[in-house]
């Protein structure tokens, strides 16, 4: 199975299945000397672990990170960071009744007919816990990027039909603990209680429901993005795209922006001082990038998230024989993703900005 790894000057790669006996991931290219704080790596994946309250799957992991290598007293050596996180609470005996069969929206048909065999249980590699190595990455990704005062904000924008009102983003210390105050992790306190609510009723009627993730980049320098192929944009996509869930992707002003004219479209640059340093826009519909490069303003995009494809409801399927069958709804599922995916798109952000910051300081040293 190839597509294990992403990035390219700082590279990750991930392993394990959701129920064997761990998961992890290599990281590559992480400058040495970045201070490494296992506190913090952990209170990032304790905001993706599960059974963390009624609206998510009640399976209990600790998620306790081990680092294995690259780190000494603290600080990185430059040498491969190795993590792993044990699975503790794998009820493999809930998957035996879809052994043969194919449940509908997941990757148990994908699976079987590409590789010849899949591991039934929680979906094995294709489950959503694999991300848990991807935000243990992203936190050490987040390390790096701190020396540069780039900070990452997302939250929980929409649920359904539910949306939250546009955040003012200059202060995004405020705007993380009105995050952290709620189960819905929606920066909106209203919101946030509207949405709750309706998931609470989504699970008890044995249904799930999508959502959107709203999510800022602010203080990134001007220069990051190749063109062409490897936009930074494009990259962003990219990485959104491999989360578990995600069926869409936009930046700045997204779909909303092809119903508007280019006369209202266009950010305008003022420049302070006549400083070119101190270029900015009057808007920013431009979501921080231009021409795939970044321009100095804040990166914005949002991110779709489709229903959990597991129901407690029975649904018709066929089996490994392509006899028609039934797929029973069991085991320990979130009826909405959202709330635990919002750390998950903020690690894969910084993986990004992290790659793409190494590859404009090659440059720079570079040109030296």
């Amino acid at each position: 199975m190839a597509g294990n790894s992403f990035g390219d000057l700082f590279r990750i790669s991930t392993f394990g299945e959701s129920h064997g006996k761990a998961i992890g991931v290599i990281i590559d290219g992480c400058p040495s000397n970045i201070t490494i704080d296992e506190e913090f790596i952990q209170s990032e994946l304790d905001k993706r672990k599960p059974g963390q309250s009624r609206i998510t799957t009640q399976r209990k992991e600790s998620d306790t990170a081990q680092i294995l290598s690259g780190v000494f007293e603290g600080k990185s050596t430059g040498t491969p960071i190795a993590i792993v996180i044990p699975n503790e609470d794998q009820r493999s005996k809930d998957y035996t009744h879809i052994k043969d069969i194919f449940r509908p929206s997941h990757a148990d048909f994908t699976y079987q007919m590409k590789y010849g065999i899949r591991d039934y249980r929680g979906g094995g590699r294709s489950s959503a816990r694999e991300t848990a190595a991807r935000v243990a990455a992203g936190a050490v990704a987040k390390s790096f990027l701190q020396q540069f005062g780039i900070e990452i904000f997302a939250h929980v924008s929409g649920v359904g039909t539910i949306e939250a009102p546009n955040l003012d983003t200059k202060d995004l210390k405020a705007l993380l603990e009105l995050r952290e105050s709620n189960i819905a992790r929606c920066a909106d306190p209203a919101t946030a209680n509207e949405m709750v609510e309706f998931i609470d009723s989504v699970r008890k009627a044995g249904d799930t429901v999508g959502g959107r993730i709203s999510a800022v980049v602010r203080h990134v320098p001007v220069g990051l993005g190749e063109p062409v192929f490897d936009k930074l944009h494009a990259d962003l996509a990219k990485a959104m795209m491999s989360i578990n869930a995600v069926h869409g992707f936009e930046y700045g002003s997204g779909f909303a922006g092809s119903e508007l004219r280019g006369s209202e479209h266009n950010d305008i640059f003022v420049a302070d001082d006549h400083d070119l340093n101190q270029v900015h826009t009057h808007t920013n519909f431009s979501g921080g990038i231009q021409g795939g490069i970044s321009n100095g303003m804040d990166i914005t995009f949002k991110v779709a998230f489709k229903p959990v494809a597991t129901i407690m409801r029975d649904q018709e399927t066929v089996d490994i024989h392509g006899n028609p069958a039934i797929a029973s709804g069991k085991g320990r599922h979130d009826p909405c993703v959202v709330s635990r995916a919002v750390i998950i798109v903020e690690a894969m952000a910084a993986l990004v900005i992290a790659d793409h910051l190494l590859k404009h300081q090659s440059y720079k040293h570079a040109a030296r």
